[in-house]
């Protein structure tokens, strides 16, 4: 059989390939520490779990509208309603199976054959291959660690004037890999260039939530008016409430684009799951003290593996400020032997010989870098920085 070009041009998952490979070596009796997790170890927290039971006692268990249930719909409108003064109405909320789902499927909406797509750099991998899918042309914009890795006005305006055709920016305020976040004022300033150069922006804020020392963000459509006309705002319970495996995520913005995602969704998957849809209702309306106690405790696992890896010698790092992810900068042991010649050779020798998974950044667009994730146990995490420390100790 064919398989379609669009189809060939992507590349298989580098983080699932991970696990498989991280998997394989437990089933031989290794004690593998995975520090490539994108996903919270914490259990759902029980208030939402129980509202899963009710709803499946109460019947919930046909299909929905597509968009989704209009109580949940309700819930994610009020989310951006009272915090930021964005109104959207339950027509211009679409509920997916996943924050990614919800990705992919603007991306799809918003992407002829060809156009470029702006990706600022390093990046979630993912970013890339939607746009391929989409018959786009995914255009790198590599932002600096002069910059703290944050786009930036000048970065953005200079990536215009290389790549004039671009109208679509995909934008991630609280990065992964990087752990950095864009403050509101740093994305107001993106946004008046998004209006000088007529942009769209397609923005991720799946880990807007998860920000630790007081740092702040906020939805980039709430940077200006005019710039709430052209954002799709992509966010879901995954990260935020350790849900990741109930696949709910959703898009807000612009009637028009979420109109044609809607019709999109109908002729691919339809609704998402019933029930877990009213899992998320619970999530968004309920208690939030387990999500408080998560972050916090995200917040000192954090502390913990960045004291731990600037006690390495010649590993250069940056505190971040979000999600769950450290991005220490590994390259200056590339050449510390024949073979090791960037992250992916670096990731694959921690592994094989630390039994310590961590993900390349070399995927993500900065080869000098490795990422690893604080969303696992202290004690894992000194389990893993011991194995480090030792690794990186034979290199010197």
């Amino acid at each position: 059989m064919r398989i379609s070009a669009r189809v060939r041009s992507l590349t298989p998952s580098l983080t699932l390939q991970l696990i498989a490979k991280t998997k394989a070596l437990k089933a031989q009796g290794k004690d593998v520490v995975s520090l490539g997790a994108g996903e919270p170890d914490f259990n759902t927290p029980e208030p939402v779990r129980r509202a899963a039971v009710r709803a499946m006692d109460a019947g919930h268990t046909r299909y929905t509208e597509v968009a989704g249930i209009l109580e949940l719909r309700k819930a994610i409108a009020a989310l951006y309603a009272k915090p930021w003064g964005l109104v959207y109405s339950p027509s211009q909320v679409l509920v997916s199976t996943g924050a990614k789902h919800a990705l992919f499927q603007a991306v799809q909406t918003l992407v002829d054959d060809g156009d470029p797509v702006l990706i600022p750099q390093p990046s979630w991998l993912s970013y890339i291959d939607m746009v391929l899918a989409a018959g786009g042309a995914p255009v790198p914009v590599p932002c600096t660690e002069a910059d703290g890795l944050k786009l930036t006005p000048n970065i953005l305006r200079a990536a215009c004037d290389r790549a004039p055709k671009a109208r679509l920016v995909i934008f991630n305020g609280v990065s992964n890999p990087t752990g950095v976040v864009h403050s509101p004022e740093e994305q107001a300033a993106l946004g008046d260039v998004v209006r000088e150069r007529d942009l769209v922006v397609l923005s991720d804020e799946i880990y807007e939530r998860l920000v630790y020392d007081g740092a702040r963000t906020a939805p980039f459509a709430a940077s200006h008016p005019e710039v709430a006309a052209r954002t799709v705002c992509v966010s879901g319970v995954s990260k935020t409430y350790a849900m990741t495996g109930w696949r709910i995520g959703w898009a807000v913005g612009p009637a028009e684009v979420l109109e044609a995602m809607t019709t999109l969704q109908g002729q691919s998957t339809s609704n998402t799951c019933s029930v877990a849809q009213y899992a998320a209702l619970e999530a968004l309306t309920g208690d939030d003290s387990a999500q408080r106690a998560m972050i916090a405790e995200f917040a000192k696992r954090r502390d913990h593996m960045v004291e731990r890896l600037r006690a390495i010698p010649k590993l250069h790092l940056t505190k971040p400020e979000g999600a769950f992810y450290v991005f220490p900068r590994v390259d200056a042991y590339y050449g510390a032997r024949p073979g090791l010649t960037g992250s992916i050779a670096m990731a694959e020798a921690i592994l094989d010989e630390a039994l310590v998974a961590v993900v390349p950044g070399g995927p993500f667009g900065s080869d000098a870098h490795i990422r690893l994730s604080y969303a696992c146990s202290m004690a894992d995490i000194d389990k893993a920085m011991d194995r480090l420390d030792a690794f990186f100790a034979k290199l010197r």
